[in-house]
């Protein structure tokens, strides 16, 4: 009984800190974005399973190599996100609602994207026994291949850049790893088959169309430089 009150009280400091390590509004709009991209990227598989999709193929697409390798930078993207994130979440309420108001309104664009014109990717098989080769299978086996323009991977890796640049807290060495890494995130995205060329770009520009909108937003309701 004492070991499981000593276990209570450290998990209950452990949640404090953790609940304390964010403003109360940098979760609120943490938990709106999460919502909103589980929306993106399983609602509009709901509609678009049966519907027609579109080979995005183009000239170069057709030369870049299979490098299954690569498939560790994809998986490490995860992680950029979770850090690039919660850093402009905390940082202060302006660069928190720029940057994660901005992903909802980069996400709704995607979602009317993924509903209108549905993509999909022939993927290679893959049969090699390196230890890439195995999490490429495992990748491929829980990621069916649709929602691709814009690709959402590039979307959120460049949006945690613009979120480095912006920010006022961050060492400027920040921003240029985060650069380095979300160019790596995007040339992932195509060595490993899960995208083509065209998502990088599309990913891109929503990405950054949603930020301005939300600038532009913020900068009406004074909210922009707090």
């Amino acid at each position: 009984m004492l070991l499981y009150d000593i276990m209570s009280v450290m998990m209950k400091n452990y949640v404090k800190k953790l609940y304390n390590l964010i403003p109360r509004y940098g979760w609120i709009m943490l938990i709106c974005f999460l919502s909103f991209n589980m929306l993106t990227y399983y609602g509009a598989r709901l509609f678009i399973m049966d519907a027609y999709k579109y080979d995005l193929t183009i000239a170069l697409d057709k030369i870049i190599p299979l490098r299954t390798e690569w498939i560790i930078i994809y998986v490490l993207s995860y992680l950029q996100w979770a850090v690039g994130l919660i850093l402009a979440a905390r940082e202060r309420k302006g660069l928190c609602y720029h940057v994660l108001g901005g992903e909802i309104i980069a996400k709704f664009f995607c979602l009317i994207c993924f509903l209108l014109f549905p993509a999909t990717i022939v993927r290679p098989e893959i049969t090699g026994t390196a230890p890439w080769d195995y999490l490429t299978r495992i990748i491929y086996s829980i990621d069916t291949p649709d929602c691709l323009c814009p690709s959402l991977h590039c979307l959120e890796s460049y949006v945690c850049f613009r979120a480095a640049t912006l920010s006022e807290k961050m060492p400027r060495w920040y921003a240029w790893v985060m650069g380095i890494f979300t160019l790596l995130v995007f040339a992932s995205t195509v060595l490993v088959k899960q995208h083509f060329v065209v998502d990088i770009f599309a990913g891109v520009a929503v990405g950054e169309i949603g930020l301005q909108i939300a600038r532009f937003v913020l900068i009406k309701k004074g909210y922009y430089e707090k």
